[in-house]
Protein backbone atom coordinates (compact mmCIF):
# COMPACT_ATOMS: atom_id res chain seq x y z
CA UNK A 1 0.00 0.00 0.00
CA UNK A 2 2.59 2.66 0.70
CA UNK A 3 4.69 1.56 -2.28
CA UNK A 4 1.15 2.37 -4.40
CA UNK A 5 1.05 5.51 -2.78
CA UNK A 6 4.49 6.69 -2.71
CA UNK A 7 4.32 5.48 -6.88
CA UNK A 8 1.38 8.28 -7.21
CA UNK A 9 2.80 10.91 -5.45
CA UNK A 10 6.14 10.84 -7.26
CA UNK A 11 3.72 10.02 -11.12
CA UNK A 12 1.73 13.46 -9.38
CA UNK A 13 4.73 15.49 -8.75
CA UNK A 14 6.43 14.63 -12.27
CA UNK A 15 3.13 15.92 -13.75
CA UNK A 16 3.48 19.02 -11.55
CA UNK A 17 6.95 20.13 -12.48
CA UNK A 18 6.28 18.79 -16.09
CA UNK A 19 3.27 21.33 -16.49
CA UNK A 20 5.34 24.20 -14.87
CA UNK A 21 7.76 23.84 -17.00
CA UNK A 22 5.89 23.80 -19.95
CA UNK A 23 3.96 26.72 -18.82
CA UNK A 24 7.40 29.19 -17.67
CA UNK A 25 8.64 28.00 -21.45
CA UNK A 26 5.75 29.16 -23.43
CA UNK A 27 6.30 32.45 -25.23
CA UNK A 28 2.76 34.46 -25.82
CA UNK A 29 2.18 35.79 -29.09
CA UNK A 30 2.64 39.61 -27.60
CA UNK A 31 5.94 38.89 -27.60
CA UNK A 32 6.68 37.52 -31.18
CA UNK A 33 3.85 39.28 -33.43
CA UNK A 34 5.77 42.38 -35.03
CA UNK A 35 3.79 46.17 -35.43
CA UNK A 36 1.19 46.22 -33.04
CA UNK A 37 -1.08 48.44 -32.50
CA UNK A 38 -4.48 47.50 -30.05
CA UNK A 39 -5.84 45.45 -32.79
CA UNK A 40 -3.26 42.74 -32.18
CA UNK A 41 -6.56 40.49 -31.12
CA UNK A 42 -9.63 42.21 -32.30
CA UNK A 43 -12.25 40.26 -34.07
CA UNK A 44 -13.87 41.03 -37.56
CA UNK A 45 -10.99 43.69 -38.53
CA UNK A 46 -12.10 45.93 -41.88
CA UNK A 47 -10.59 44.51 -45.01
CA UNK A 48 -9.41 46.36 -48.15
CA UNK A 49 -9.53 49.22 -45.88
CA UNK A 50 -6.62 51.76 -44.83
CA UNK A 51 -6.59 51.52 -40.70
CA UNK A 52 -4.18 53.74 -40.04
CA UNK A 53 -1.51 56.37 -41.64
CA UNK A 54 2.11 56.47 -40.26
CA UNK A 55 4.13 59.74 -41.36
CA UNK A 56 7.29 58.18 -41.83
CA UNK A 57 10.92 59.79 -41.35
CA UNK A 58 12.93 58.88 -43.97
CA UNK A 59 16.66 60.58 -44.10
CA UNK A 60 18.44 60.11 -47.39
CA UNK A 61 21.55 58.28 -47.28
CA UNK A 62 24.19 60.69 -47.03
CA UNK A 63 27.95 59.94 -48.93
CA UNK A 64 31.01 59.29 -46.05
CA UNK A 65 34.39 58.66 -45.95
CA UNK A 66 35.51 55.39 -46.85
CA UNK A 67 32.49 55.05 -49.18
CA UNK A 68 32.97 52.92 -52.30
CA UNK A 69 31.24 54.22 -55.20
CA UNK A 70 30.88 52.79 -58.49
CA UNK A 71 30.96 55.68 -61.41
CA UNK A 72 29.59 55.34 -64.93
CA UNK A 73 30.01 57.91 -67.36
CA UNK A 74 27.76 57.56 -70.67
CA UNK A 75 28.90 59.59 -74.10
CA UNK A 76 26.95 59.13 -77.01
CA UNK A 77 29.61 60.82 -79.08
CA UNK A 78 32.83 58.53 -80.03
CA UNK A 79 35.15 61.73 -79.93
CA UNK A 80 34.51 62.57 -76.66
CA UNK A 81 34.68 58.81 -75.71
CA UNK A 82 38.16 58.36 -77.17
CA UNK A 83 39.42 61.57 -75.07
CA UNK A 84 37.93 60.25 -71.78
CA UNK A 85 39.58 56.99 -72.74
CA UNK A 86 43.27 58.23 -72.86
CA UNK A 87 42.43 60.16 -69.62
CA UNK A 88 40.80 57.17 -68.03
CA UNK A 89 42.86 53.85 -68.98
CA UNK A 90 42.60 51.78 -66.11
CA UNK A 91 38.70 52.51 -66.30
CA UNK A 92 36.40 49.11 -67.47
CA UNK A 93 35.03 50.14 -70.65
CA UNK A 94 31.77 49.46 -72.22
CA UNK A 95 30.61 50.32 -75.96
CA UNK A 96 33.39 51.34 -77.86
CA UNK A 97 32.78 49.80 -81.24
CA UNK A 98 30.62 47.82 -79.89
CA UNK A 99 27.36 49.27 -81.59
CA UNK A 100 25.78 49.87 -78.10
CA UNK A 101 23.19 52.87 -77.40
CA UNK A 102 25.97 54.81 -75.00
CA UNK A 103 29.86 54.54 -74.95
CA UNK A 104 30.56 53.83 -70.94
CA UNK A 105 33.13 54.23 -68.11
CA UNK A 106 32.47 52.40 -65.30
CA UNK A 107 34.77 52.37 -62.52
CA UNK A 108 34.80 52.30 -58.12
CA UNK A 109 36.46 55.37 -56.16
CA UNK A 110 36.74 55.32 -52.60
CA UNK A 111 36.00 58.52 -50.85
CA UNK A 112 39.23 59.65 -48.94
CA UNK A 113 39.36 60.37 -45.47
CA UNK A 114 38.71 64.24 -46.27
CA UNK A 115 35.38 62.86 -48.21
CA UNK A 116 36.77 63.74 -51.64
CA UNK A 117 37.16 61.80 -54.80
CA UNK A 118 40.00 62.39 -57.17
CA UNK A 119 39.63 62.23 -61.42
CA UNK A 120 42.09 63.25 -63.92
CA UNK A 121 41.77 66.70 -65.39
CA UNK A 122 38.90 67.55 -63.39
CA UNK A 123 40.72 66.59 -60.36
CA UNK A 124 39.34 66.84 -56.51
CA UNK A 125 35.81 66.63 -56.11
CA UNK A 126 33.89 66.77 -52.54
CA UNK A 127 30.83 64.34 -51.94
CA UNK A 128 31.18 63.61 -48.49
CA UNK A 129 27.66 64.84 -46.96
CA UNK A 130 26.01 64.74 -50.23
CA UNK A 131 22.94 62.41 -51.60
CA UNK A 132 23.28 60.20 -54.34
CA UNK A 133 21.41 62.21 -56.65
CA UNK A 134 23.33 65.06 -55.39
CA UNK A 135 26.35 63.25 -55.89
CA UNK A 136 25.30 62.77 -59.44
CA UNK A 137 24.35 66.24 -60.55
CA UNK A 138 27.77 67.27 -58.83
CA UNK A 139 29.66 64.98 -61.00
CA UNK A 140 28.03 65.79 -64.25
CA UNK A 141 28.49 69.49 -63.69
CA UNK A 142 32.08 68.50 -63.27
CA UNK A 143 32.98 67.03 -66.28
CA UNK A 144 30.56 69.00 -68.49
CA UNK A 145 33.87 71.24 -69.23
CA UNK A 146 35.41 68.46 -71.32
CA UNK A 147 32.19 66.06 -71.95
CA UNK A 148 29.63 67.67 -73.92
CA UNK A 149 27.30 64.89 -74.38
CA UNK A 150 27.59 63.11 -70.99
CA UNK A 151 25.28 61.29 -69.19
CA UNK A 152 26.90 60.15 -64.80
CA UNK A 153 25.34 57.93 -62.86
CA UNK A 154 26.45 56.66 -59.28
CA UNK A 155 25.57 53.81 -56.87
CA UNK A 156 26.67 52.84 -53.37
CA UNK A 157 28.45 49.41 -53.59
CA UNK A 158 30.11 48.88 -49.96
CA UNK A 159 26.18 49.99 -47.84
CA UNK A 160 27.07 47.73 -45.10
CA UNK A 161 25.48 47.05 -41.43
CA UNK A 162 25.83 43.45 -38.85
CA UNK A 163 23.25 41.45 -37.49
CA UNK A 164 23.99 39.61 -34.37
CA UNK A 165 22.05 38.21 -31.51
CA UNK A 166 18.47 35.85 -32.01
CA UNK A 167 18.32 35.77 -35.54
CA UNK A 168 18.42 32.51 -37.33
CA UNK A 169 21.94 33.92 -39.61
CA UNK A 170 24.34 35.95 -37.70
CA UNK A 171 26.06 37.98 -40.76
CA UNK A 172 27.98 41.07 -41.73
CA UNK A 173 25.37 42.42 -45.21
CA UNK A 174 25.97 44.31 -48.01
CA UNK A 175 23.32 46.19 -50.06
CA UNK A 176 23.47 47.92 -53.17
CA UNK A 177 20.08 49.41 -51.72
CA UNK A 178 21.32 52.03 -49.37
CA UNK A 179 17.06 52.62 -48.42
CA UNK A 180 16.96 49.39 -46.34
CA UNK A 181 14.41 49.29 -42.95
CA UNK A 182 15.35 47.50 -39.90
CA UNK A 183 13.01 45.05 -40.63
CA UNK A 184 14.34 44.66 -43.73
CA UNK A 185 17.68 44.22 -42.21
CA UNK A 186 16.29 41.52 -40.08
CA UNK A 187 14.87 39.94 -42.79
CA UNK A 188 18.08 39.35 -44.39
CA UNK A 189 19.82 38.27 -41.32
CA UNK A 190 16.66 35.46 -41.96
CA UNK A 191 14.77 36.42 -39.00
CA UNK A 192 13.99 36.18 -35.61
CA UNK A 193 14.21 33.07 -33.31
CA UNK A 194 10.96 32.34 -31.65
CA UNK A 195 12.91 33.45 -28.45
CA UNK A 196 14.06 36.52 -29.59
CA UNK A 197 13.18 39.37 -27.28
CA UNK A 198 11.68 41.81 -30.14
CA UNK A 199 11.26 44.83 -27.40
CA UNK A 200 14.69 45.58 -26.81
CA UNK A 201 16.94 45.01 -30.24
CA UNK A 202 19.71 47.16 -29.56
CA UNK A 203 20.85 49.38 -32.55
CA UNK A 204 24.70 50.82 -32.60
CA UNK A 205 25.10 53.91 -34.94
CA UNK A 206 28.34 55.53 -35.95
CA UNK A 207 27.60 59.48 -36.31
CA UNK A 208 31.45 61.00 -37.45
CA UNK A 209 33.39 60.53 -34.10
CA UNK A 210 30.53 60.03 -32.03
CA UNK A 211 28.75 55.97 -31.55
CA UNK A 212 24.89 56.04 -30.50
CA UNK A 213 23.69 53.47 -28.87
CA UNK A 214 19.26 53.04 -29.35
CA UNK A 215 16.57 50.22 -27.89
CA UNK A 216 13.98 49.79 -30.35
CA UNK A 217 10.40 48.09 -29.64
CA UNK A 218 9.85 46.09 -33.15
CA UNK A 219 6.19 44.95 -31.41
CA UNK A 220 5.60 48.43 -31.47
CA UNK A 221 3.76 50.04 -34.91
CA UNK A 222 5.16 53.21 -33.84
CA UNK A 223 8.46 52.33 -34.90
CA UNK A 224 8.09 52.88 -38.53
CA UNK A 225 7.52 56.91 -37.28
CA UNK A 226 11.24 56.65 -35.85
CA UNK A 227 14.27 58.42 -37.34
CA UNK A 228 16.28 55.27 -36.54
CA UNK A 229 13.94 52.72 -38.58
CA UNK A 230 15.88 53.20 -41.74
CA UNK A 231 19.77 51.67 -41.38
CA UNK A 232 22.75 53.46 -42.29
CA UNK A 233 26.37 52.50 -43.16
CA UNK A 234 28.04 50.66 -40.60
CA UNK A 235 25.07 49.95 -38.30
CA UNK A 236 25.19 47.28 -35.70
CA UNK A 237 22.10 45.37 -34.55
CA UNK A 238 21.99 43.02 -31.71
CA UNK A 239 18.90 40.97 -30.93
CA UNK A 240 19.14 39.72 -27.18
CA UNK A 241 16.77 36.78 -25.53
CA UNK A 242 13.64 36.68 -23.50
CA UNK A 243 14.04 35.21 -20.35
CA UNK A 244 12.29 32.09 -21.77
CA UNK A 245 15.53 31.01 -23.52
CA UNK A 246 17.91 29.11 -20.64
CA UNK A 247 14.71 27.20 -19.64
CA UNK A 248 13.90 26.22 -23.53
CA UNK A 249 17.60 25.67 -24.48
CA UNK A 250 19.00 23.91 -21.25
CA UNK A 251 16.75 23.17 -18.60
CA UNK A 252 13.95 21.83 -20.47
CA UNK A 253 15.80 19.84 -22.14
CA UNK A 254 17.59 18.17 -19.13
CA UNK A 255 14.85 18.21 -16.98
CA UNK A 256 12.75 16.24 -19.80
CA UNK A 257 15.56 13.38 -19.50
CA UNK A 258 14.96 13.44 -15.93
CA UNK A 259 11.44 13.33 -15.99
CA UNK A 260 11.61 10.20 -19.13
CA UNK A 261 13.87 8.18 -16.89
CA UNK A 262 11.80 9.14 -13.73
CA UNK A 263 8.54 7.89 -15.26
CA UNK A 264 10.53 4.34 -16.56
CA UNK A 265 11.39 3.71 -13.37
CA UNK A 266 7.99 4.17 -11.68
CA UNK A 267 6.61 1.84 -14.99
CA UNK A 268 8.84 -0.56 -13.91
CA UNK A 269 8.30 -0.63 -10.13
CA UNK A 270 4.50 -1.09 -10.91
CA UNK A 271 5.11 -3.99 -13.19
CA UNK A 272 7.51 -5.94 -10.37
CA UNK A 273 4.80 -5.40 -7.99
CA UNK A 274 2.13 -7.07 -9.78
Amino acid sequence: MRARTTIWTAGVLVAAVSGLLLVSGCVPNKKIVYLQKDDLHKKNLPLDTVVRVHNLSIQEYRIQPLDILAIRIESLTDDEFDFVSKLYPNVQQQGAGGGNAANQLINSFLVDDNGDIEFPVAGKIHLAGLSLFQATTKLQDAFKAFLKDCVVRVRLQNFRFTVLGEVKLENQIVSLNSRVTIMEAIGLAGGLTDLADRSKVKLVRQRGAQTEVVYLDLLDEHIVESEYFYMQQNDLIVVPALKQRPYRKYWLENVTLIISTLTLVLLTVTLVQK
